[in-house]
């Protein structure tokens, strides 16, 4: 049973490897997502500690591990198993401490006794062939024995597919995910189509189901290959951002994924439609091939946005007495956009609001709230991110909640992974008016989400700069509801003039524009140190966040101060600056813990990032708010990490959140992040290492979001014609979704 990532096992290799026989003293942890298991084994009287992604072990169960021993630098000599056999208890004894120690659900130590003295050695007998026997016993039912019974079957299950698939060098993770979700099939279905573990619940490498398709004698022409194939290729671009891909492109990326005939795949594209597992629509003459979720999203968008367009506002227009009143009241002098988007707000259903840096958008959106309230309407404000909800509330003065919490996050199906919702159609938001910020950012599966929960009645104001980068997920919603033309937009272009005093606003407005910034002030806002090579760059910019902000302006370099980068990689790239700011800023120490998560070293102190979506999360607020979730992009500091328990407290904003050790994968660290992940944030001052020319990183959209997250300054270290490169690059990132034509034809029925 081959456990940890490639070069652990690689490195086992090359060590001789030992077997270890002894008995399970104590399960000092152990994670049911990924298997990772610390135990204390007794072997011959001496206790080890054995670490590996040992799922289902039980105090009192005797094991064989094979593996190696190693001096882990925090946690000193652990035994690493590689592979571990159950050792079946025979005798009475050996049966009862097994029992004893709950190694079956509904078991404890008063009935594993009554049990092993009712059938002796024969005990785990009766269990596996005769579990209805158990009935005789006092204290067990009929029911409970069926359930004991199957508690062991499938104990024994996850055991034989765990020991089935590592023999193809499937983890222990993927092997439990695999048998949730088949059971006792597991074995057969892979059998008969290893491809089926490439599903995204289960996510084993297609190379890896390739090999076992070939170790079983299947052909590279194998239907359930070139079904797997197709359906890999569509999943991988889904997270590239496409909702669908053309049926002429998706044709050749198989046929050169797979080495395949072109007929071949267009034959099993024609039976995954026919059966259901895709989903083929010609949009503008144009066949396009969908995953039947992403179809079921783009096609609700477009018939929802059209059936609330069927009810028109019945409120009277806003005239200019109200104007003239609002602006009193509010101290503003509105300019004429502005006038028009807050009328627009009212006398639309839906109303899109755009506008870069310095244009007004926050007045604009007081604005219509305010008039929303006094003609008694109920507002719900929302965002994508933590950070981008709390700066809605705060420029608004209202509560605003992220997205996910508006609508609910719903966790009533256990083991259900697909996200779902409290709030929709049937039970909508209590809101005459809904208001959205940083709508760039909304993919079109949460845009789905969230007009199912909207009431056709309500307003819906959308508000967000598509010149920012699209969204993370699949789809590209900001700019296809404004490209439709069919939906009432409001762009505020104009700058005024306190916002035209800072060089950060007006060099993201010139950037806009293909024009360069200015790049030689030095008496604003906005500053351009030159360094080059990269190495030289990473020192500035180290030197930047630890010593000379601070010490200049006061910024704290864990809170104020944000490094953001195009890219991951080299010299210049979050992993190699976030290990010297690391470094610089929280250096090790003997009062501050650590641990060690895949390659990086995570220490007290820490500021880090969750880099993916996750619902299970539990969180505390000071006030005693309890709540589930910490989302992609949501950056916090750790507050503690205790090695015994292996466990860390992280704070995101005003939030505590407890993770295992084994939840840490989910967790970067964030002196440097890149501009990607800084969507939804602000931060006082950004430091943006630019050097190099990379053409599918250094773009004009790209280089606009990062400058646009500075708030009080914004410091550009590299190379002057890195930056003149972005600016010119007015590449778009190509995403390949319907919802524009889709909407501008739900609405030709009604217009």
């Amino acid at each position: 049973m081959p456990l940890g990532g490639i070069k652990d096992r690689e490195k086992l290799k090359l060590q001789q490897l030992l077997n270890l026989q002894g008995v399970i003293e104590n399960i000092i942890f152990h994670s049911e997502q990924t298997g990772f298991t610390v135990v204390e084994l007794d072997s011959n009287g001496e206790l080890v500690t054995m670490v590996g992604e040992l799922p289902d072990l039980s105090c009192g169960e005797e094991i064989i591990a094979t593996g190696t021993f190693v001096a882990h630098p925090t946690y000193g000599r652990q035994f690493k198993a590689q592979a571990i056999e159950h050792v079946t208890p025979a005798t009475e004894t050996a049966i009862l401490r097994y029992l004893s120690g709950g190694a079956i659900k509904g078991i404890g130590p008063m009935l594993a006794q009554r049990i092993v003295k009712k059938f002796g050695d024969k005990a785990l007998e009766i269990m596996d062939t005769d579990p209805e026997a158990l009935a005789q016993i006092k204290g067990i039912s009929l029911s409970k024995a069926i359930e004991i019974g199957k508690n062991y079957t499938q104990l024994l299950g996850v055991r034989s597919i765990m020991a089935f698939l590592s023999a193809y060098d499937i983890e222990p993770a993927a092997s439990i995910a695999a048998y949730k979700k088949w059971g006792a099939m597991t074995r057969e279905l892979v059998m008969a189509d290893p491809f089926l573990l490439c599903d995204s619940d289960i996510a084993v490498d297609f190379e890896k189901a390739d090999r076992i398709a070939e170790s079983l004698g299947m052909g590279t022409d194998a239907p359930c290959r070139i079904r797997g194939g197709i359906k890999y290729v569509l999943e991988h671009n889904l997270n590239n951002g496409h909702c669908c891909l053309p049926l002429d492109k998706m044709t050749d990326a198989v046929c050169g994924f797979l080495d395949t005939g072109r007929d071949q795949t267009l034959d099993m594209l024609d039976e995954m439609v026919e059966n259901g597992q895709l989903i083929s629509d010609e949009i503008d003459s144009r066949q396009y091939i969908y995953l039947p979720e992403q179809h079921r999203s783009e096609c609700y968008c477009a018939d929802r946005l059209a059936m609330m367009m069927r009810f028109p506002p019945q409120d009277r227009p806003v005239d200019e007495d109200e104007l003239y009143v609002l602006e009193r009241e509010l101290g503003i002098s509105y300019a004429e956009k502005q006038r028009q988007a807050i009328c627009s707000a009212v006398s639309n259903q839906i109303m899109i609001l755009t506008g870069g840096p310095g244009t007004g958008k926050t007045t604009t959106l007081n604005g219509i709230i305010t008039l929303f309230e006094r003609r008694a309407m109920k507002v719900m404000l929302a965002a994508p991110t933590g950070r981008a909800a709390k700066r809605l509330s705060e420029v608004t003065g209202r509560e605003a909640k992220t997205i996910h919490r508006m609508l609910e996050v719903d966790f009533a199906v256990p083991g259900d992974t697909s996200l779902r919702f409290k709030r929709n159609e049937r039970n909508p938001l209590a809101a005459d008016a809904v208001i959205v910020d940083e709508m760039s950012m909304v993919d079109a599966s949460l845009f789905a989400s969230l007009l199912k929960a909207v009431r056709t009645t309500s307003r819906l104001v959308l508000v967000g700069d598509p010149d920012q980068l699209p969204s993370v997920g699949a789809g590209n919603v900001l700019k296809d509801l404004i490209d439709c033309e069919r939906l009432e937009c409001i762009h505020l272009n104009e700058v005024f003039r306190q916002a035209a005093n800072s060089l950060i606003i007006t060099s993201a407005h010139e950037i806009v524009a293909g024009r360069m910034p200015q790049l030689g002030r030095t008496d604003r806002d906005m500053f351009f140190l030159g360094a080059d090579p990269a190495d030289s760059a990473a020192a500035t910019v180290t030197d930047l966040c630890a010593r000379r902000l601070p010490k200049a302006y006061g910024y704290s370099p864990l809170r104020d101060i944000q490094v953001i980068i195009p890219t991951k990689q080299g010299m210049a790239g979050t992993i190699e600056l976030n290990r010297r700011l690391q470094a610089a800023l929280n250096p090790p120490d003997q009062s501050k813990c650590e641990c060690t998560v895949g390659q990086m070293i995570l220490r007290e102190g820490d500021k880090v990032m969750q880099i993916r979506n996750n619902y299970d999360v539990e969180w505390q607020r000071a006030d005693g708010e309890e709540g589930l979730g910490i989302f992609n992009g949501d950056i916090g500091i750790v507050d503690m990490i205790d090695r015994p328990s292996r466990s860390a407290m992280i704070t995101f904003d005003d939030r505590r959140a407890m993770y295992t050790f084994d939840m840490l994968g989910e967790i970067d660290l964030a002196y440097a992040i890149t501009a990607h992940k800084s969507q939804g944030n602000e931060f006082e001052a950004v430091v943006m290492p630019l050097l190099g020319r990379h053409k599918k990183l250094h773009y004009r959209n790209l280089l606009y979001t990062a400058v646009t997250r500075a708030k009080k300054l914004l410091i550009i270290v590299g190379q002057r014609q890195t930056v003149e490169a972005m600016v010119e690059n007015d590449k778009k990132t190509l995403r390949y979704t319907n919802l524009s034509s889709r909407i501008r034809k739900e609405l030709e029925n009604i217009f």
